[in-house]
C-alpha cells in the first residue's frame, strides 16, 4: 500500500466534507459512508486512519470551528482600558459571537447522547476558567468593580451555567422556558456582584436556541 505523502491534508479534507454534510444533513443523519462518498478516491481505512469514530471527526470540526478564539481573549484580558467586570462581559460577548458558535448549533447532536463531546466540553470549561475568567474576576474584585469574595466558585458557577444548563445542546428547550432560565441566571450573577449578562446576550442566545431546536425536531 502506498504511503500517504500528505496526511494533514487528508485529514483536513475528511474534516471540510464531514462539516459541510453535518449542516447539510445534521450529524445524526450522516453516516461515515456519507462522508466517503463525498471523498472522491479516499477509502474507508484512509478515514478510520485519521479518526477512530464519526463521534471523533465532529470533535475534529469543533476545534476548527473555535480555531482563532483564544487571541481574541488573549487581547481582552490584557486591555488596561477596561475594569474587571467590563473584560468579564466582553469575553463572553466574544465567545457567544464567535463565527463558529453558528455553525456549532447547526450541526452538534444533544450533547448528552453524545457523552465524549460533552467531556471535551468541560474539559475546556476547566481551561478557561483557569487561564483566562478567574484572573478577570480576581482584578474585578482589585478594582472594585465585581464584589464576591469568592473568585474560584464565582467563575465555576459562571462557566458551568452558561456552558452546560443555559446551552441548548445540552439542554434544550422552549422559548419561554429558555427566557425563564436566562433571567434567573442573570439574577443571580447581579447579586453575586458580577452583572455581566445583558439583553444582547440573551438575543444571541435565543437565536442559537431556535437554530439548534428547528435542526433537531
Amino acid at each position: 500500500m502506498a504511503r500517504n505523502k500528505h496526511p494533514e491534508e487528508t485529514r483536513n479534507r475528511i474534516i471540510d466534507v464531514s462539516l459541510k454534510l453535518f449542516m447539510e444533513k445534521g450529524y445524526e443523519s450522516t453516516s461515515i459512508q456519507d462522508i466517503l462518498n463525498h471523498l472522491d478516491g479516499l477509502s474507508k481505512g484512509a478515514i478510520y486512519h485519521h479518526f477512530k469514530s464519526k463521534e471523533d471527526i465532529l470533535l475534529a470540526v469543533t476545534e476548527k470551528l473555535y480555531d482563532g478564539q483564544e487571541p481574541d481573549l488573549e487581547v481582552i484580558r490584557s486591555k488596561s482600558s477596561l475594569n474587571g467586570r467590563d473584560k468579564l462581559k466582553a469575553m463572553l460577548q466574544t465567545s457567544i459571537n464567535h463565527p463558529g458558535q453558528s455553525e456549532m448549533f447547526s450541526v452538534a447532536p444533544n450533547l448528552l447522547k453524545n457523552p465524549q463531546m460533552l467531556s471535551l466540553i468541560l474539559e475546556q470549561t476547566v481551561v478557561t476558567a483557569k487561564t483566562f475568567v478567574q484572573p478577570i474576576v480576581e482584578e474585578g474584585i482589585r478594582d472594585g468593580s465585581i464584589t464576591t469574595s469568592q473568585p474560584r466558585q464565582l467563575t465555576e458557577a459562571f462557566l458551568l451555567l452558561s456552558n452546560i444548563w443555559l446551552n441548548p445542546m445540552v439542554f434544550p428547550c422552549e422559548f419561554d422556558e429558555f427566557r425563564d432560565r436566562f433571567r434567573f441566571v442573570q439574577e443571580m450573577f447581579k447579586k453575586m456582584g458580577a452583572d455581566c449578562l445583558d439583553d444582547k446576550v440573551l438575543d444571541q442566545l435565543e437565536q442559537y436556541n431556535l437554530t439548534f431546536t428547528k435542526k433537531n425536531k
